[in-house]
């Protein structure tokens, strides 16, 4: 593994970079204070701008460690950050990670976190040097699931109530892609 931290990565509509405590303002406004993002999260939506100012403070101090991936979402076009992306676990052992994202409502089904996650996957795969990426959701969000299969991802199954959420005990359904299969699929679109 070639652990390279959060680097700027730049799409066609989206900048992924590193927080900024400036950002905090964005980040409560447009996604950490909306009960619709937060309900299948792991973390309550936030009461105040004070709250995201020290989510982001401790995310901005482990940005010194190379094995923290923790980017926000920007778009180009207005500079208006809308959302994050980020490694939640990983193992260094096996080479494998997990992936978790979220962001606010007026930007879903535009095709920006698809968008965001294939860059992600590709920086994972191509220049960090996993071997496994997975990800999960509920079976009441199949929004996120969408996203894992447009990012290339398979269905590996569902862990029944193995995971907790705002919803409290819930089944986990997993997806993953492996290293292989990425190049394989890049291949093909060549």
């Amino acid at each position: 593994m070639n652990h390279k931290g959060t680097i700027r990565i730049e799409t066609d509509r989206l900048i992924l970079r590193q927080f900024v405590i400036e950002d905090a303002e964005a980040m409560y406004r447009n996604w950490a204070s909306e009960d619709e993002v937060t309900k299948y999260l792991t973390w309550p939506t936030h009461p105040n701008v004070e709250v995201t100012k020290a989510v982001l403070q401790s995310w901005i101090e482990e940005y010194v460690k190379p094995d923290f991936y923790q980017w926000g979402i920007e778009l180009k076009e207005t500079g208006e950050l809308i959302g994050n992306i980020s490694v939640v676990q990983h193992n260094e052992d096996r080479a494998s990670a997990v992936l978790g994202w979220c962001m606010g409502t007026r930007w879903w089904g535009q095709g920006i976190m698809p968008e965001a996650g294939k860059a992600v996957l590709k920086y994972l795969f191509e220049e960090v040097g996993f071997n496994r990426i997975a990800a999960d959701h509920e079976p009441d969000n199949p929004k996120s699931g969408r996203v894992m299969q447009k990012i290339g991802m398979t269905y590996e199954g569902t862990w029944r109530k193995a995971g907790r959420s705002n919803q409290g005990i819930i089944d986990e359904v997993w997806y993953s892609i492996l290293a292989d299969e990425y190049k394989q699929k890049e291949e093909q679109n060549v």
